[in-house]
């Protein structure tokens, strides 16, 4: 634990402001994913529409840097951070900032033909969370954000 507080405390502190932010939004986005998915889409942006795929050198430099944030941040908190409370957090971070974003949300059926899910967010041409494996889903939704 001693090592992780070093870690942090030798952390820029532009990074350790965003990482505290980060933790603000995982956390508010795990409580959104507990309500009915109905009653929070409409906060997500607009439905079925992408943003664009061209973002200038400071856009693009504030997205990597919100997905270095929440990686950092969700492997040490107690709570579920999957992709869809990464995606949700991230959204929120890239709004703040302006930056447009699209969360995208994927299905696929698994080898014992299970269906599964997974939710990532795009901004720009570069993807801030759930990059892995996104070819494997099949889109069935999305939201935009600018």
């Amino acid at each position: 634990m001693w090592t992780k507080i070093a870690k942090f405390r030798n952390t820029p502190m532009p990074m350790r402001k965003l990482m505290l932010e980060a933790l603000v939004y995982l956390a508010w986005a795990r409580f959104l994913k507990m309500l009915p998915f109905a009653k929070v889409s409409p906060t997500l942006g607009s439905y079925m529409e992408e943003t664009s795929y061209d973002l200038n050198r400071d856009q693009k430099w504030q997205g990597v840097q919100v997905s270095r944030a929440l990686h950092r941040v969700s492997g040490h908190v107690f709570w579920e951070t999957e992709c869809m409370v990464m995606g949700m957090a991230a959204m929120k971070m890239l709004a703040r900032r302006k930056v447009p974003s699209t969360l995208y949300l994927g299905m696929r059926r698994n080898r014992a033909g299970k269906v599964a899910a997974h939710a990532w967010v795009r901004s720009g041409a570069f993807y801030v969370t759930g990059a892995e494996e996104i070819e494997q889903y099949t889109v069935v939704g999305k939201f935009a954000k600018n």
